[in-house]
């Protein structure tokens, strides 16, 4: 991972894109990283879109502006394909994950003629089988952890018990379904080889 990895988050008010980036922070701080994890100040009303954003480093964090030209980026609701440019300034080593069923052929127009990494996730049936209603933030966490790499599946799902047993020691029964979101998001979030940088590379991951 290069020094100062950068991670921007698409949503709507009221799925938890700002929980998941904050969660994400606390995850890498507790692996010994710098960290950032805010979202973009403005409306915040229910469906309406938000951004996030995340910064984590072996380095001290001295930067603190908005993120205009991201590694990596989460789309927790994919509507916003049709409203947003999600691909602005994303970098084209890096890779975007999108929450859909959609097939390649029905999202990759909407990606700006991107020649990133695309991973696809269905967070939906995801969070709906393993607490019982629509909460996509476990599960796109789960999904950037795993396509980033940045901490290992082992040591995230371990320290994000421990992070629900604190969140949630109110409500301790929704832990196990979060931990079910996140396992099975984590080992079934699917790439998609779009034509572009990685079948020019012959990429076979």
């Amino acid at each position: 991972m290069k020094d100062t990895l950068e991670i921007r988050w698409h949503g709507r008010g009221g799925q938890g894109a700002k929980t998941a980036a904050l969660l994400l922070a606390d995850v890498a701080f507790m692996n010994g990283k710098y960290v950032q994890g805010f979202p973009e100040y403005g409306p915040e009303r229910m469906g309406a879109p938000i951004t996030a954003y995340n910064r984590i480093s072996d380095k001290e964090l001295r930067v603190h502006s908005n993120i205009y030209d991201p590694d990596y980026v989460v789309v927790v609701d994919e509507t916003l394909l049709e409203d947003i440019d999600v691909t602005a300034g994303l970098n084209p080593d890096g890779a975007i994950v999108i929450n859909t069923t959609r097939s390649k052929d029905e999202i990759i127009h909407h990606l700006k003629h991107y020649q990133g990494k695309v991973y696809t996730i269905d967070a939906r049936k995801i969070s709906e089988e393993a607490l019982g209603k629509y909460f996509p933030n476990s599960p796109m966490l789960a999904a950037i952890v795993a396509v980033t790499g940045v901490i290992d599946r082992d040591t995230f799902l371990k320290q994000m018990r421990e992070s629900y047993q604190h969140k949630f020691a109110k409500k301790p029964e929704v832990i196990e379904g979060n931990m079910q979101a996140l396992q099975v998001a984590y080992d079934e979030v699917r790439k998609h080889d779009f034509p572009g940088a990685d079948d020019m590379k012959k990429i076979k991951d």
